[in-house]
């Protein structure tokens, strides 16, 4: 212990000295990992680096470039979303045009653009995709968008090897399934439930809850077919959309049109019976041909106004489905990738060298006996 100058006083002194010994034991506190003696260790023992290392290189490498290329499509979409005080207040001009009054009640949307990812993922939408005719890149073949997932599809050595032990242990104990079914989403093959599964990784949405941007990506071995499912996706789902939109409207047109034809055939049923009836009797003066032709031009006149009020409903009716039609704004369209999206192999493999090598640092410190120290555990 190294002895300063005393003080005045011996209580100063003491405290002084007690300072002086806890600095002490701090700087030998600080001074017991010996990173000389860990360098050494790992020195040492650098041959273990050179079997290791190379060994996980080769491996990772096989696996990496067992894994097949996959490319990546986005397209995003701003929906038109429903305002049914605008809408109900256009309507209702469009109809007084027409002398027909409607409601002030407006209609909301029951599937609100944050549910269209839970559209996407139900069974009927996914199964829609699946007669879709695609071809690859560097083919003109086309084929159903099922049969490519189901036959056309690399995967890794491992994944196959398993697959097909797994088919011919299951071909032993099931009959096979009938390849001409039709496809009935209600009750899906084995095979049909297997690429529903698939799809869900390959099919993606995403709604912003802020903007209301719709994200839709699509992945896939094929960049022309990526593209192609991408602008699939969106139509299937631009057209879900408006159909459900436009259901009721559309509901109601059919029944003004189906009105409307009868309305018509009815009015001029009548007109041809008041002129067959008036040109049969033009010479006669008795009273009760009068009256008949009276009663026959008031039936036509009647015809005819409830045809011309039919009419004018049919008329709202169509202005009706064109104003519940969303619109949809492509913010960015399907284009065929030039580059692929993954595998990362060269990342891949340095990720793995890196954990190899912290490997082998941990297991020659335990066997040098320099990893408590390094823990602090001694």
């Amino acid at each position: 212990m190294i002895k300063r100058k005393r003080r005045d006083t011996e209580e100063y002194d003491m405290m002084d000295e007690k300072g002086y010994v806890y600095e002490e034991d701090n700087m030998e506190e600080e001074s017991s990992i010996d990173y000389r003696a860990i360098w050494e260790a790992i020195k040492k023992n650098k041959r273990l680096y050179l079997k290791v290392l190379p060994v996980v290189f080769v491996i990772v490498s096989i696996i990496a470039l067992s894994i097949p290329n996959y490319y990546k499509v986005t397209v995003m979409l701003s929906p038109e979303l429903s305002s049914s005080s605008s809408s109900a207040s256009s309507l209702s001009s469009i109809a007084s045009m027409f002398g027909v009054k409607l409601g002030n009640k407006g209609t909301t949307d029951a599937i609100f653009p944050t549910l269209y990812p839970e559209l996407m993922n139900s069974v009927d939408f996914k199964t829609s995709l699946f007669p879709v005719l695609v071809h690859r890149m560097d083919s003109t073949r086309n084929m159903t968008y099922y049969d490519y997932l189901k036959d056309e599809q690399k995967a890794p050595w491992w994944s196959s090897a398993v697959k097909v032990v797994t088919k011919s242990i299951a071909s032993l104990f099931k009959d096979e399934e009938d390849e001409n079914h039709a496809l009935d989403p209600f009750r899906l093959t084995k095979d049909e439930t297997e690429i529903v599964k698939d799809l869900d990784k390959k099919i993606v949405c995403d709604v912003d809850n802020k903007s209301m941007i719709i994200t839709i990506e699509v992945t896939d071995q094929d960049p022309w077919i990526a593209a192609t499912m991408a602008d699939s996706v969106k139509e299937r789902l631009q057209n879900f959309i408006t159909d459900y939109r436009t259901s009721k409207a559309r509901v109601d047109l059919e029944f003004n049109k189906k009105l409307y034809e009868k309305t018509k055939a009815k009015y001029e049923a009548s007109c041809r019976q008041y002129s067959g009836y008036s040109d049969s009797n033009q010479k006669s003066f008795l009273q009760s041909v009068n009256t008949r032709k009276q009663m026959l031009q008031n039936e036509m006149n009647l015809q005819y106004q409830t045809y011309a009020q039919v009419e004018a409903q049919l008329k709202v009716a169509e202005a009706k489905v064109q104003e519940d039609t969303p619109a949809f704004t492509t913010l960015q369209r399907a284009t065929v990738p030039a580059e692929k999206s993954g595998p990362k192999r060269t990342r891949m493999v340095l990720l793995w060298l890196f954990l190899a090598a912290a490997g082998v640092t941990v297991y020659i410190l335990y066997k040098e006996g320099q990893l408590k120290q390094l823990l602090g555990m001694e």
